[in-house]
This record gives C-alpha cells, sequence and structure tokens, in this order.
C-alpha cells in the first residue's frame, strides 16, 4: 500500500479563519511539516500544543526559491517513503504554492499518493483588502519572476512575493514600463490576519516601504484612461478594428490588400531612410507605420474572416522556433555564417515537397526594379532573352503605346498594369545596355534633387512664395541649375 503526502492549507488569516476540518487535522497529525512557520496561524497552534518541523532554515542555503522548493520536496518525498506525512503550506495548497506542483510531478515516480485537503486561499483576503470583485478580471504573478510581456494594464494585478526592497524595486522598474508613474498602488501585508496593514502609495515610491515581508503582496488597479494605455498591443488593435468598423474611418473602410500595397512600399522606404539617418525618433514612427500597415492587412484579413493577426503570429513564431534549432533546439553553431547555412538548408527542406521556379532564388523581398532585372538575368541564362537590343526597343515602343491606350481609360488596374510592362521592357533595354537600372535611377534621383534644390534657393532668395511663380519662371531657374 502506497504512503501519501497529504496537503493542507494554513489560510491567509489568523487561527479563528482556519476551517474545522483543518484545524483538527493539524492537531491530530502525528508528522506535520511546514513550509514555513512564519504565518500568523502558527503561533496561535503552537499555543495550543502544534508539533511540527518546518523547512525555513533551507531558506538560507540558498539565493534561488527553485533550489528551496526542490530540496522541500526531495525531503518529503524521502520522508514519505517511510510513513504518511501531513504537509501544510500558506493558503491554499493550489494556488501559488510551487512547491505542490512538484510534488504532483514527482510523487508518482515514487509511488507516492499525493491528496490535497484544502484550506482558505489568499486570495479571498486580497480581494476583500482592496474591496475588488475578481469576475471583473484580473492577474495572479509572481514579484520574483515579473515580466513586462506578461502585465494586461486593464485587469487587476495582484503581485505576491514582494518581501523586501530588492524584489519591490525590481517589481516597480516593470510595473513602470507600462503604467504611469505615480499609478496608485496598494502594499497589502498579512492580508486576513488580525495584523492586516493597507497601505496607498505612488509606484515610484513603492520599494520605500520598510515593512515588507514574506506575508507582502502589491496591488496595482487596473489603469482607467484610454491614453494610458497606448502601449498595449489590444490597445493598437482595438483602434485598427474601430477604424474599420461601422462607425469608423471611410478611408480605412475602402482599402483592400491591393489599395494599401503602395503604402507599405512607401513606409518601408522612409524607414530605410530613418536608419540611414540614425533618426531614433524617426525609427520608432516609421516603425509604427510599418506596423499601421501589417496591422490593418491583418483586419481585412478578419473583417473577410480570412485571418487574422494572432494566425500572423502563429506562422512567424513557428518559423522563427524551427529555423533556429541552435537555440530552441540541440543544434550548435560556431558563428553567425554557420546559422546562415543552417537557415538555408531548413528553408530549402521546408520547400522541398513544393515545385520550385528558378526564379525563386531571387528574394521576395527586394523592391520591385530589383526583382525585376534579377528575373530577367535568370531566364536570360536559360536563353529566354532578346537576340539583341532592337527587340528590346520595339517591346519598349509597344508597351508605351499600349500605355497610353489605357491611360485614358477609367480602369485603374489596367494602367497600373500597363505602366508595369512599360517600365519592365526598360529594365531589359538597360540590362542589354550592360548597366543596372538601379545605379542609373540612382542617379537621376540625385541630380533631380541637386537641380530642385537650386530652384528652391532661388525661389527663398527672391523673397515670393512659389506659388507666386509661373511653371516657365521656375523652369528656368530649372535651367540654370544645369550650368
Amino acid at each position: 500500500m502506497k504512503n501519501t503526502i497529504t496537503i493542507i492549507g494554513l489560510g491567509a488569516g489568523d487561527i479563528e479563519q482556519l476551517p474545522l476540518g483543518v484545524y483538527r487535522t493539524l492537531l491530530k497529525s502525528d508528522k506535520l511539516y511546514l513550509r514555513t512557520k512564519e504565518h500568523p496561524v502558527v503561533a496561535d497552534l503552537e499555543n495550543e500544543g502544534l508539533q511540527y518541523d518546518s523547512f525555513d532554515s533551507i531558506y538560507e542555503k540558498y539565493d534561488q526559491f527553485e533550489l528551496v522548493y526542490q530540496e522541500i520536496v526531495e525531503i518529503l518525498i524521502k520522508n514519505a517513503e517511510k510513513q504518511s506525512i501531513l504537509y501544510a503550506v500558506p493558503g491554499h495548497p493550489l494556488v501559488a504554492e510551487q512547491t505542490v506542483q512538484l510534488l504532483f510531478e514527482k510523487a508518482d515516480m515514487n509511488q507516492i499518493d499525493v491528496k490535497v485537503l484544502g484550506g482558505q486561499s489568499f486570495l479571498d483576503a486580497l480581494f476583500t483588502a482592496v474591496k475588488v470583485d475578481p469576475i471583473e478580471g484580473f492577474q495572479l504573478l509572481d514579484g520574483t519572476a515579473l515580466k513586462k510581456e506578461e502585465i494586461h494594464i486593464s485587469q487587476s494585478i495582484f503581485i505576491g512575493q514582494v518581501y523586501d526592497a530588492f524584489i519591490a524595486s525590481e517589481v516597480k522598474l516593470t510595473l513602470l514600463e507600462k503604467y504611469p508613474y505615480d499609478h496608485k498602488v496598494f502594499i497589502i501585508t498579512a492580508a486576513g490576519s488580525k495584523a492586516e496593514s493597507v497601505e496607498e502609495v505612488p509606484l515610484y515610491e513603492l520599494d520605500h516601504h520598510t515593512k515588507l515581508s514574506n506575508l507582502t503582496s502589491v496591488y496595482v488597479p487596473p489603469v482607467q484612461e484610454f491614453t494610458e494605455t497606448y502601449k498595449e498591443f489590444a490597445t493598437l488593435k482595438e483602434i485598427i478594428a474601430k477604424l474599420r468598423g461601422p462607425d469608423g474611418c471611410p478611408w480605412d473602410q475602402e482599402q483592400t490588400h491591393a489599395t494599401l500595397k503602395k503604402y507599405l512600399i512607401e513606409e518601408v522606404y522612409e524607414l530605410l531612410s530613418a536608419i540611414d539617418e540614425d533618426n531614433i525618433e524617426g525609427m520608432i514612427e516609421e516603425l509604427g507605420d510599418v506596423l499601421l500597415q501589417v496591422m490593418l492587412h491583418a483586419q481585412i484579413g478578419e473583417d473577410e474572416a480570412m485571418f487574422s493577426i494572432y494566425d500572423v503570429f502563429e506562422s512567424i513564431s513557428s518559423k522563427m522556433v524551427r529555423r533556429h534549432p541552435h537555440v530552441f533546439g540541440t543544434v550548435s553553431v560556431e558563428n553567425a555564417d554557420e546559422v546562415i547555412v543552417n537557415w538555408e538548408a531548413i528553408k530549402q527542406q521546408e520547400k522541398a515537397e513544393t515545385h520550385q521556379s528558378l526564379l525563386d532564388k531571387v528574394e521576395k523581398g527586394l523592391p520591385a526594379l530589383l526583382r525585376a532585372y534579377d528575373y530577367q538575368k535568370i531566364a536570360a541564362k536559360q536563353g529566354f532573352d532578346w537576340e539583341n537590343t532592337e527587340g528590346a526597343w520595339s517591346k519598349v515602343k509597344e508597351e508605351i503605346k499600349e500605355f497610353q491606350e489605357e491611360a485614358e481609360g477609367r480602369n485603374e488596374q489596367k494602367k497600373i498594369a500597363e505602366f508595369g510592362d512599360v517600365l519592365f521592357s526598360l529594365i531589359n533595354v538597360a540590362r542589354l545596355y550592360g548597366f543596372h537600372p538601379e545605379e542609373a535611377l540612382a542617379m537621376t534621383n540625385e541630380k533631380f534633387y541637386l537641380r530642385f534644390s537650386y530652384v528652391e534657393k532661388k525661389v527663398r532668395e527672391s523673397g515670393r512664395d512659389f506659388t507666386s511663380f509661373s511653371l516657365d519662371e521656375l523652369d528656368r531657374f530649372w535651367e540654370e541649375s544645369k550650368k
């Protein structure tokens, strides 16, 4: 017959709040272990003859709670192999009690039964102390391992294990990344006991409190002002959904994946410009504009019941884990070059079951002009090319004529398509003459910049506004700039 570890909760308060069944079980136990004797109820039970062993000394051996909990569990299992025992923990055994979870994991391997009798959760006392109804939503987080990504500032947050100034400081710094510096928080100590205290302080003073202990928790009320939630992803998603919704913006409501393409290209180039200028504020703004395009496309996908932003997250997260086996798996790499080799190998393996075009060698993320040039080079290597420049010139003239015919019509997509054909045919001409069209266009851009800057200079020197000049007058400045 298996021996049993019976786990019981000491509740959150004093002896008056202990359920009768828990009280009787504690006093009649032959072998009782306490995770810690630092609990309001223990002193009262000692007066009634409670005998126990506690694990408080183990806390002094390690600087990590994980190691403390592991040793406690090892001792409990070792002793339970000899006889059934009772193990008591603060609060409820199944609320924020890591040793209990570890016991569940290891007891079966050691042929030991684990039984939970219950107890009062410290959450009840916390809710009562700050008069919060949990039905409105709340989070219970660990102060020793708090991550800003886990925090939802629109909900009530309860943070446990804020037992000293160091942890309080770490909690404060993490919260300040999301909350206003003067956001009101509540420091709750010994909730539910006669010694209960609740102190309201501004967030920036959280670590100034001198009475922190193992019975201290922090309550962070939800943010009420919408403008203070701008750092939250959920807020951005809500804004985009509203813009696209029935009472939203007419322009946003009309957009499609196709109509947004040009804006995405524009925003990416503006981001690249900010990067080239090492403009941090510009990068923040332009990254936001690129993200806006992603969110708009995702919202359109959701509106059409095709996909959502969460499908996008799942896709990229899965890809990143899959293609980084040296981080998320057991593969070893020496340097970045080996990472790239692995990346390409995995990428090819993923696509092995699908037919690959020769053109798939060209990165789809390239600007359209560069991609067109590379497509033509690959096709030319297979013999799919003009025999001479004369054929390419004839194609240019043909495409210009077709564009002119469509330009006067009302079909915008045909205009765009025919103009694309004109550009594609001109890129072919450049390639056949042996120079890169990107280089040619870059030179022309620089030339235009210099000449138009000269025109601006002449207008400023005149003391007049741009709009007061005729096109002929501006053109004379332009001609001067050439000299």
